[in-house]
């Protein structure tokens, strides 16, 4: 399968979930067959559960439209952008959802593009501080525990939040163990 074509699934998939948790639909999406472990995925499908979540919660977007938009969005980023560029892929697309939210591009004079950096420049630094190697599932969830606060403060909208206990260390040869903050002893 293309990453175009996952990329199809993972969006069509969240326009269908009706919940404001994005870490339900998350759990649920990336549960699929068409989402791998690790892999350029994420950077749609963190984005785009983050967006449905939004809507979900009664954030004023057209979701299909920027569901559209972040797919076209990820799929400018390559894989291991995490080790190759400095930059994680999770972070990068929930700041790409945020920025299809406000209507953000580079040109934007108000405080959205400031905002968005502040947001995006905060979850990196915690990626940063557990540190590597690369686990796609741990990042998003970190991004994501980012963007609840934030999606609240900004627009005042409450998305779902909850404890996570990672359901795909098994998955994973390189997990962390207990180092994870949402592994089982230390979940989060």
């Amino acid at each position: 399968m293309t990453a175009e074509e996952r990329a199809l699934k993972i969006t069509e998939a969240c326009a269908r979930e009706t919940s404001a948790d994005p870490f339900e639909i998350f759990n649920k999406v990336a549960s699929t067959d068409f989402v791998n472990m690790h892999g350029p995925e994420h950077h749609v499908l963190d984005g785009a559960c983050v967006l449905t979540a939004f809507y979900n919660a009664g954030g004023k977007i057209d979701l299909k439209d920027a569901l559209e938009k972040l797919r076209a969005e990820g799929l400018k980023m390559p894989g291991a952008a995490c080790g190759k560029w400095g930059v994680c892929g999770a972070v990068s697309s929930i700041g790409a959802a945020l920025a299809i939210i406000d209507g953000t591009g580079p040109l934007s004079a108000d405080e959205s593009w400031g905002s968005h950096m502040r947001y995006t420049s905060g979850a990196l630094g915690k990626l940063a501080d557990i540190g590597g190697p690369r686990c796609c599932k741990r990042d998003a969830y970190l991004a994501m525990k980012s963007v609840v606060p934030y999606i609240k403060d900004r627009y005042g909208i409450v998305l779902g939040d909850r404890r996570i206990v990672c359901g795909f260390s098994g998955q994973n040869p390189q997990c962390l163990g207990e180092r994870c903050p949402f592994n089982e002893v230390n979940a989060e």
